[in-house]
C-alpha cells in the first residue's frame, strides 16, 4: 500500500475543491484550499521525497478560457519532475502524446472512454493501440446510487450505465496498467472513506488500484489497509497539511511513500 501524491490544477492554481461541486459553468468548484506554489513547486517536492506514481489533474475543460493557464501549470509539473508522475483531465488519442513528450510517465483517462452513459470500447482499443496499455491508467470516478457505484463522467456530474465491480476491473485489466478509484460523493469533503467501496476493491488481486476520496486521518488510512487488505494505494488532498488540513505530509511519505507501510 502506498501513498500517492496529488496536483490538482483548477483555473490556473493548485487547488483542493469537494470534488461533487465541479461544474463547467462559469467554471465553478467549491474551494477547500488554493496554492500561492506552482504545480512544478509541488512535483519537485515530490521527486525529492521519492515519491512516484503521483496525479496531476487538469480540472477545467478545453473550452474553458482558463484551460491554457491549467494546461502550462500541468506540462511545467510533468516537466519538473519528468517519469514520476501521471496526468489526466481531458486526455484522449490525440493529445496523449503531448503529456507523455512532456514527462509524464502514465495519461489517466475517464471521459474519452466512459462517455454518453456507456463504455466505447473502440476508443479504448485506439488509446492502447496508440500509447501501450502499461502507460495508460482508467480512472474509475464513481457515485453510488442505489446501492451500487457507478462511473461518472462530465465533471462527475453524468452517470454512465457501468457499475464499478470486480468484473468490469478484471475485463479492463488487460487494457491498461492500473485504475485510479475517486470516490467522488466524500472527495474533498473529510468525512471519511467510503467503506463498501473498498471493501470490494479488497476482493480484488493482482490489479494496481489507487483510490482517491475522503481521507482525512491515520485513522482512515488503517482503515483503508484493513478493507482494502493492503492491495490497495491512496491519495490525500484536502486533509493533508500542504493543502490547508493536519494530516502530516512528510509522515505519510516517510511511511508510506515506499509502498512498505501499512
Amino acid at each position: 500500500m502506498k501513498f500517492r501524491p496529488c496536483i490538482d490544477i483548477h483555473n490556473g492554481k493548485v487547488k483542493q475543491i469537494v470534488g461533487g461541486s465541479l461544474t463547467d459553468r462559469q467554471d465553478y468548484a467549491k474551494e477547500n484550499y488554493i496554492s500561492e506554489e506552482s504545480a512544478a513547486d509541488f512535483a519537485r517536492r515530490y521527486q525529492e521525497d521519492g515519491l512516484s506514481g503521483g496525479h496531476v489533474i487538469l480540472l477545467n475543460g478545453a473550452d474553458s478560457p482558463y484551460y491554457p493557464e491549467t494546461k502550462r501549470q500541468a506540462l511545467s509539473a510533468l516537466s519538473a519532475a519528468p517519469g514520476t508522475l501521471q496526468v489526466g483531465g481531458g486526455i484522449n488519442d490525440e493529445n496523449a502524446g503531448e503529456f507523455l513528450n512532456a514527462g509524464a510517465s502514465h495519461v489517466i483517462v475517464t471521459s474519452f472512454v466512459f462517455r454518453d452513459g456507456k463504455l466505447y470500447r473502440d476508443n479504448l482499443r485506439r488509446l492502447k493501440e496508440r500509447i501501450g496499455r502499461e502507460r495508460l491508467v482508467l480512472d474509475l470516478s464513481c457515485r453510488k446510487r442505489e446501492d451500487d457505484y457507478f462511473i461518472v463522467t462530465d465533471r462527475w456530474q453524468r452517470f454512465t450505465e457501468e457499475k464499478v465491480t470486480p468484473g468490469l476491473i478484471y475485463a479492463l485489466a488487460d487494457s491498461c496498467d492500473e485504475f485510479l478509484i475517486h470516490a467522488v460523493d466524500v472527495e474533498g469533503k473529510q468525512n471519511g472513506v467510503e467503506r463498501e467501496l473498498l471493501q470490494m476493491l479488497g476482493t480484488v488481486s493482482g490489479v494496481r488500484m489507487t483510490y482517491a476520496g475522503g481521507i482525512r486521518s491515520e485513522e482512515d488510512i488503517r482503515l483503508l489497509a484493513e478493507l482494502g487488505k493492503g492491495r490497495v494505494d491512496f491519495t490525500v488532498g484536502s486533509a493533508l497539511d500542504l493543502f490547508g488540513g493536519t494530516l502530516s505530509y512528510e509522515r505519510l511519505a516517510a511511511r508510506y511513500g515506499t509502498g512498505r507501510g501499512v
